[in-house]
């Protein structure tokens, strides 16, 4: 496993970190199965967590927090996130920030994370959603300093709305927000654009989220794809989505290398962006640990083919499915 330098925290992580929605928020989810992944997880390198409250509603902070326990003699980074207070997800300019983020609610399901951890300390604490409609407003700022002087997380960042990459310019610019998480891949390269040379000047960690466009860029899913009831990406890959996006991913079959598969090329052409600290795709199996842990080999992308890719982005809007 490479490590990274995590912008001004100076934390080592892992290239290739690990999301944990998949953990709780996602249907087939299963304690066993999800402790054996984390654990391998940790066997190859991985030192950094990305949890939210969200994901079950706490389940899966409680299985990170076991992780660390189970792993006393290691330093793991446990990343977690603040849902909003409406519950509603992305954040709309229309929403208020008193119904989103107030004060109380900040400390409050902070310490919900602290609780459901088993810890006294989150390395970094993050805003689950976010509307620059915000930036200005003293309330979080203030609730920001007093968690960091408190002791209670080391870090704090944003988590970027969906194909709005630059919605969180201006809370960024405010130097209170150590890290950034925000959708970025073959598909979703916007983020090239305005975020990351802000953050590369104002030494800010950046997540790389949503690598596989939520199981597109694996090549697995197909027009005919149907999910499990009451998994969230039923809602996600609707018709109108599904299809396009399958479209664009066969377009990319013809540039696989021979020996590769599609996942990996994907995890590869991020890991060639340096700015990037971490990637943190989902890994329910075992067999995607090992496979997702593999591209950390030092050996990166041609610049031929990363050239190839580039071509494939694919500049998108929110929509009442992009959630």
């Amino acid at each position: 496993m490479i490590y990274r330098r995590f912008g001004r925290t100076n934390w080592q992580v892992s290239e290739i970190g690990y999301g944990m929605w998949g953990m709780a928020g996602w249907t087939e989810s299963d304690d066993r199965q999800s402790a054996k992944s984390l654990d391998l997880a940790v066997e190859r390198g991985v030192n950094f967590f990305d949890t939210a409250w969200g994901y079950g509603e706490g389940h899966s902070e409680e299985l990170l927090g076991q992780l660390v326990r189970r792993h006393h003699d290691k330093k793991l980074y446990t990343a977690s996130k603040i849902p909003p207070m409406n519950f509603k997800w992305p954040a709309k300019p229309e929403y208020r920030f008193e119904d989103s983020y107030p004060t109380s609610h900040i400390v409050a399901f902070t310490e919900k994370t602290l609780k459901n951890l088993g810890m006294e300390q989150l390395d970094l604490m993050q805003f689950h959603t976010w509307d620059d409609g915000w930036a200005d407003r003293e309330e979080w700022k203030r609730a920001v300093e007093d968690l960091k002087s408190s002791g209670k997380i080391a870090a704090m960042g944003i988590s970027m709305n969906r194909w709005e990459p630059e919605n969180g310019v201006k809370a960024l610019q405010t130097g209170l927000l150590d890290t950034v998480q925000v959708i970025y891949n073959i598909f979703d390269q916007n983020p090239e654009d305005v975020l990351f040379p802000l953050c590369d000047k104002m030494d800010i960690g950046i997540i790389a989220r949503v690598p596989f466009d939520e199981g597109t860029l694996t090549g697995n899913i197909t027009k005919e794809t149907t999910f499990p009831e009451g998994d969230w990406r039923g809602t996600y890959f609707v018709p109108e989505n599904l299809i396009p996006s399958v479209e664009h991913a066969d377009a990319l079959r013809p540039l696989i290398p021979q020996g590769m598969t599609m996942a990996e090329m994907a995890l590869r052409f991020i890991l060639k962006n340096k700015s990037v600290g971490t990637i943190i795709p989902g890994m329910r199996k075992e067999r995607n640990v090992l496979a997702n842990t593999a591209t950390s080999d030092g050996k990166g992308l041609s610049d031929t083919l990363h050239q190839a890719l580039r071509k494939h982005r694919w500049d998108r809007k929110p929509t009442a499915w992009s959630q």
